[in-house]
């Protein structure tokens, strides 16, 4: 019984401990505020898609595209998708879907971890300002 309430709280440990992560590492100075701005914004925006296509299925009325909410995960908003898959159990239980979402994530964080720390990508942070 123990061990389910750990798991019901991970997908909240995992998003708090990431933004947490971000915007500690932008205190220290190792990267910019924008960068922690823009997850927070981007997975905001992505609880608020989830709740609008979660309600739009309730009362059965035009949905969101698979597609947009996985796009969503892939450019920041998977903290927010975590939170709202948990919260309102909503796209929670789809397999196909969830597999996607991980692929998402992972592909988010290379990404992040390709722009913060590849010399490749020094002219993409100069455009975005975050070095």
């Amino acid at each position: 019984m123990k061990m389910s309430c750990h798991k019901a709280n991970l997908p909240y440990l995992l998003a708090s401990g990431f933004l947490l992560f971000l915007i500690f590492h932008a205190w220290l100075g190792y990267s910019r505020w924008k960068m922690a701005g823009f997850y927070l914004v981007v997975s905001l925006l992505t609880f608020l898609v989830y709740t609008a296509d979660k309600h739009a299925a309730r009362n059965q009325r035009w949905r969101t595209a698979e597609s947009t909410l996985q796009l969503l995960a892939l450019f920041g908003g998977w903290p927010g998708a975590l939170v709202a898959q948990r919260r309102l159990r909503h796209k929670s239980s789809k397999t196909a879907f969830l597999t996607v979402f991980w692929f998402a994530v992972l592909g988010n964080l290379l990404g992040l971890y390709w722009l913060c720390f590849s010399a490749s990508a020094s002219n993409f942070r100069k455009i975005l300002g975050l070095s």
